[in-house]
C-alpha cells in the first residue's frame, strides 16, 4: 500500500473485533507519530498507550462518539476499542499551541494503523480532567486527542457530498461519509 492509497482509503472505524493489538504495532504507530513535523522542532507531543482492559474500559467512558448520529455511532458492548493512544502536549516544552504538532502526529498514526490492517478513530470530544485522572497524567500536560484502535468490525464508505456533509449509517450498518469534491475546494494560483 502506498501513501496515497492509505490516505484515500483510510476511514474512521468505531466498531472493533475484540482482538488485541500487539505492543510492537502500537510502538510502530507512536514511532511514526514522533517523526511527524513539529513547529520549531519543539516536539511537545507525548503519548500514553492504553492496552490494559480495565483502563481501556475506564477511558471509554470519557469519550463521545459520532455526534451526528449519536447514540447510533457509539460502539456497542463487545465492539469497543481494544487500545488507545492518548496524545498529550507537554506544556513545559510548549506553553500554548501545539495542535498542529498533534494533528500531524495523529495523521501519521492513522495512516500506519490503516497500513497495519487496524481501524482507528481520532477523538477530540474527551472528558479531559477525568482522562487525566484515570491515566495519572501530570498537570503540566494537556490531553489533545485520543486515538481509538482495534481490528475493524464495520465498513465505512466515502461518497461525494451534495447537500450535506453529515455522515450516516444505512440499514446494513455501513457508514456513509460525504466528502466535498476536489473541484469544489481546489483553487490554482488565485481563488
Amino acid at each position: 500500500m502506498d501513501v496515497y492509497e492509505a490516505a484515500t482509503h483510510r476511514r474512521t472505524i468505531r466498531r472493533y473485533k475484540q482482538e488485541k493489538v500487539p505492543k510492537a504495532t502500537i510502538e510502530k504507530l507512536v514511532n511514526a507519530a514522533r517523526l511527524a513535523p513539529s513547529g520549531s522542532n519543539l516536539q511537545p507531543c507525548e503519548y500514553v498507550a492504553v492496552t490494559d482492559k480495565a483502563t481501556v474500559d475506564d477511558l471509554f467512558t470519557c469519550l463521545k462518539w459520532a455526534g451526528y448520529i449519536a447514540p447510533a455511532g457509539d460502539p456497542p458492548a463487545g465492539q469497543t476499542p481494544v487500545a488507545y493512544v492518548v496524545v498529550l502536549i507537554n506544556r513545559r516544552i510548549r506553553e500554548a499551541g501545539g495542535g498542529h504538532d498533534a494533528g500531524a502526529a495523529i495523521e501519521n498514526m492513522l495512516l500506519v494503523a490503516h497500513e497495519e490492517g487496524l481501524g482507528s478513530c481520532w477523538i477530540g470530544s474527551v472528558d479531559r480532567p477525568r482522562a487525566m485522572q484515570i491515566l495519572s497524567i501530570p498537570p503540566s500536560y494537556e490531553v489533545d486527542s485520543v486515538v481509538a484502535l482495534g481490528h475493524p468490525n464495520e465498513r465505512s464508505l466515502v461518497e461525494e457530498a451534495t447537500d450535506s456533509i453529515k455522515y450516516w449509517k444505512d440499514e446494513r450498518g455501513v457508514m456513509h461519509v460525504p466528502k466535498r469534491p476536489l473541484k469544489g475546494i481546489l483553487h490554482f494560483n488565485r481563488f
